[in-house]
């Protein structure tokens, strides 16, 4: 999971007319995020209320958002304009984005040694054919296929 906020002071948007949307919280920073609806999920908690897997709406060169529902404002007792403390983790497509992640894994499985002793040209080939994967699974099947690469190179 990947955070994207931590007690972070927002304030819930009420915009009448909007379906299930009609009352959200903006995500701050997370306009590059890339996702199409229903695949991007979050989870998180509003001033202490949990929830889990809410889509987070992708939005035209905007910040995504959440919607939140009436069980979620009951919860809270808080409706929009007030203001709520958002803690908010990424739960789908947690795609690594830097080459320090990549690396952390290399750490984790405790070949990172293995792989600093490679020339600087394939340690770079490694990281960016991670990187540039489209999807997490991708990325991991790439992950462990290095890892395995590295390991039986001992």
């Amino acid at each position: 999971m990947k955070m994207l906020l931590k007690d972070e002071k927002l304030r819930i948007q009420h915009e009448p007319g909007q379906g299930a949307w009609t009352y959200n919280i903006v995500i701050p920073d997370t306009k590059e995020i890339k996702g199409k609806w229903g695949d991007m999920k979050v989870s998180g908690t509003i001033d202490g209320y949990e929830f889990k897997d809410l889509n987070l709406a992708p939005m035209k060169n905007k910040d995504k958002r959440v919607s939140i529902n009436g069980v979620i404002r009951k919860a809270i007792n808080k409706s929009g304009g007030d203001e709520v403390t958002v803690t908010i983790f990424k739960t789908s497509d947690n795609r690594l984005t830097s080459t320090e992640e990549v690396i952390d894994c290399f750490k984790d499985a405790d070949v990172f040694k293995k792989f600093k002793s490679l020339p600087t040209e394939e340690q770079q080939v490694i990281l960016d054919e991670i990187i540039t994967q489209t999807t997490e699974d991708a990325q991991e099947k790439k992950i462990n296929l290095q890892i395995k690469k590295l390991s039986s190179s001992r």
